[in-house]
């Protein structure tokens, strides 16, 4: 089996153009991840406030980030697609988080592939309500885990994601 986060590159024109690769689906409440071991999609646990992801979310593969983990990345999708599907996306935002005090940062991106997204290039052209919903899903979804929290710290433009994911490519190749 292929390992998605060491074999496949981070994409096709990184950062500019990405792969995402999925892990967690628009709408759902399973928390996936990519165990980079085994190599497989696992079930890590179901989130316990009753809230469900407000997009496809997963990593940017052969990336690196400061908590010691792949770069995260949303991607908007109008229809979810599947655990371990690989989408080719444009970033688009960077959003600032502190996950239990580390930063988690998240890109946000767009498929390539989907001519609804083709408007959104940058922080700006995302609409307010999608911002507000993805903020909102952040700051509560860990509320009820015991000894867990995480807060949105800001929204940043195209060029803040494009500057991460460098970064985490960076630190991927140093550590790796």
């Amino acid at each position: 089996m292929t390992n998605l986060w060491k074999t496949l590159e981070a994409g096709p024109d990184a950062p500019e153009t990405i792969y995402a690769v999925v892990e967690c689906l628009k709408g759902e409440r399973n928390k996936y991840e990519y165990d980079k071991d085994i190599p497989a999609v696992v079930l890590d646990r179901v989130l316990h406030s009753n809230v469900h992801y407000p997009s496809d979310y997963g990593f940017i593969p052969q990336t690196w980030y400061d908590d010691d983990d792949p770069l995260d990345v949303l991607v908007l999708v109008e229809d979810q697609t599947f655990p371990g599907c690989v989408i080719e996306a444009r970033p688009v935002a960077l959003m600032g988080m502190d996950d239990g005090g580390e930063q988690d940062d998240k890109v946000i991106a767009v498929p390539t592939e989907d001519p609804r997204y083709d408007h959104i290039q940058d922080l700006d052209d995302i609409p307010q309500q999608t911002q507000d919903e993805i903020t909102e899903f952040f700051n509560t979804y860990k509320n009820l885990e015991e000894g867990k929290g995480a807060e949105v710290l800001d929204w940043e433009d195209k060029q803040a994601a494009l500057d991460a994911i460098e970064h985490s490519q960076e630190l991927y190749d140093e550590t790796f």
